[in-house]
């Protein structure tokens, strides 16, 4: 048992005094029902406290059983486990996800609690895959819940408040490739004139920009079985990049995944950086916040206005897609959404007084926050951006009688 540290960014250091590491279903069932106040910690890839308590459990040794199922299509796995590890044990059965993140080195149960998303206009976020859950709950019992179950919808996207997510059952398709190619330069006029027109152009599309007079860079990521051109030559006036570019400028595009049109595996392209490199810069901040469809170009003027305050704060930004779906607590719960990502400087009262202004700002659009992120709002800003969250702050107290699992970042943003 030993002291947890900070979390990869640097930014938080986690306040607990012991992180278990068991090893065995049985120890995780023993520590959890016998801990007043614990959380599981994952990856580490969160920017706040919504994974510390007093006690700390880590499911990394739990054994990385893989079982694929053929008939449903299926993967089960450790929800500890990474989903660049996931798609290695993938790759012999000839089988994929539909979705990845920007990073791959995030486990999978930490994604799925926090809504973690991935991004395309057709495309759910990385927890509309899963299709069951095993849970072991603070009384120490072990759960299953599965797709089509009571309070399934609930359970998915739990924010960590309901118990250890030791195992996780997800949707999987036939292996395909990827091509992803930048564009530079990009204006702003015709993108936001259409913004349906340029998300729709891929897969999955990101626009990269620093809030200046154009848009920085242009990502289209193609799928190779698709019927739709995997890219166009051009792009409002500007040429496909020849070289590898990094989203923060300055920065080596070496830890990229394969850009210039090559075609890989969708591992190795679906992901903005490759596995075993640092992910972004490694020294910032995140925040990022999902706003519904219909309001996404006001959104963004609202952002563009804010310029002055946020460019010399910010690393990059990043604004993407995301299909809607029926999770309780997920982001894009019954809407289609635009995600706007800030990658800051490590600057935390630099970026804290930034995002009053933000988040004043986006107000009016119902913007919710990514969970996992850095943000201000507390639960009377929340719970009205969640039909369900009366549903789910029950259902949180069903499954978790004591409150083992809930925690102080509960208490502020969930209430």
């Amino acid at each position: 048992m030993n002291p947890p540290g900070r979390n990869w960014a640097g930014n938080y250091s986690y306040r607990a005094s012991t992180l278990h590491e068991p090893s065995t279903l049985d120890d995780v069932r023993r520590i959890v029902a016998r801990s007043p106040q614990i959380r599981v910690l994952g990856s580490r890839h969160s920017f706040n406290a919504i994974a510390d308590s007093a006690e700390l459990i880590s499911l990394s040794r739990l054994p990385s059983k893989v079982a694929v199922d053929r008939t449903e299509m299926t993967v089960s796995c450790s929800g500890a486990m990474t989903y660049t590890e996931l798609a290695q044990a993938l790759a012999p059965h000839g089988l994929a996800l539909a979705n990845l993140a920007s990073l791959p080195h995030i486990s999978v149960a930490g994604a799925i609690a926090t809504g973690t998303h991935g991004s395309g206009d057709v495309n759910g976020n990385l927890a509309t895959a899963v299709a069951a859950l095993e849970i072991v709950l603070s009384s120490g019992d072990v759960i299953t819940a599965r797709r089509g179950d009571d309070d399934f919808d609930g359970m998915v996207v739990s924010v960590g408040a309901l118990g250890a997510v030791t195992s996780v059952t997800l949707d999987v398709e036939p292996t395909y490739d990827v091509r992803q190619v930048v564009y530079r330069h990009v204006p702003w006029e015709p993108v936001l004139d259409d913004l349906a027109a340029t998300t729709g152009l891929g897969y999955s599309v990101s626009l990269f920009t620093t809030w200046g007079d154009d848009i920085d860079h242009v990502l289209i990521k193609s799928r190779v079985d698709s019927d739709l051109p995997w890219s166009p030559p051009s792009l409002f006036g500007r040429r496909m990049e020849t070289s590898d570019l990094h989203p923060v400028a300055g920065t080596s595009g070496e830890t990229c995944t394969t850009q210039r049109g090559v075609a890989g595996p969708w591992s190795d392209r679906l992901a903005h950086f490759r596995a075993g490199s640092t992910p972004s810069v490694g020294d910032e901040i995140q925040s990022e916040f999902l706003i519904p469809r219909i309001h996404a170009v006001a959104a963004i003027e609202a952002m563009r206005a804010l310029s002055p305050l946020i460019q010399p704060h910010l690393l990059v930004s990043e604004i993407r897609s995301t299909a809607a779906d029926s999770l309780w607590m997920s982001g894009q719960y019954g809407t289609d959404t635009i995600g706007v990502h800030y990658t800051w400087r490590p600057d935390p009262a630099a970026v804290v007084s930034a995002l009053v202004r933000i988040e004043v700002a986006l107000a009016p659009f119902d913007a919710r926050p990514h969970w996992g992120k850095v943000f201000l709002a507390g639960s009377a800003s929340i719970a009205r951006l969640y039909p369900r969250h009366d549903d789910f702050v029950a259902l949180a107290h069903r499954l978790d009688e004591r409150g083992a699992f809930r925690n102080e970042w509960f208490d502020r943003v969930i209430g």
